[in-house]
């Protein structure tokens, strides 16, 4: 099986658990959009259907790797915005 690029996967890992500590208290967090987005990929990523499964999956994955925790990629957002707008020099 295929492995994400580990500082790929410790973001979503990062950002998953972030989003359901912060909704913790506001009801279950499927009604969340990013976090069923989150919980899908992660999902994939991992070959789970399962959140906590893939949850699991990957830390097990990230300690294999010795990825410490907020060691992460910049977002594609973040990415985008370096790029120079058309017609602009």
């Amino acid at each position: 099986m295929l492995r994400p690029n580990p500082a790929v996967l410790r973001r979503l890992v990062d950002e998953y658990e972030a989003l359901t500590a912060a909704d913790a208290g506001r009801g279950p967090v499927e009604t969340n959009p990013r976090a069923r987005d989150l919980a899908y990929t992660l999902c994939v990523t991992t070959g789970t259907r399962d959140v906590r499964r893939a949850l699991e999956a990957a830390h097990q994955w990230l300690a294999a790797a010795s990825v410490p925790a907020r060691e992460t990629i910049p977002a594609p957002a973040a990415a985008e915005a370096r790029v120079p707008a058309a017609g602009s020099a």
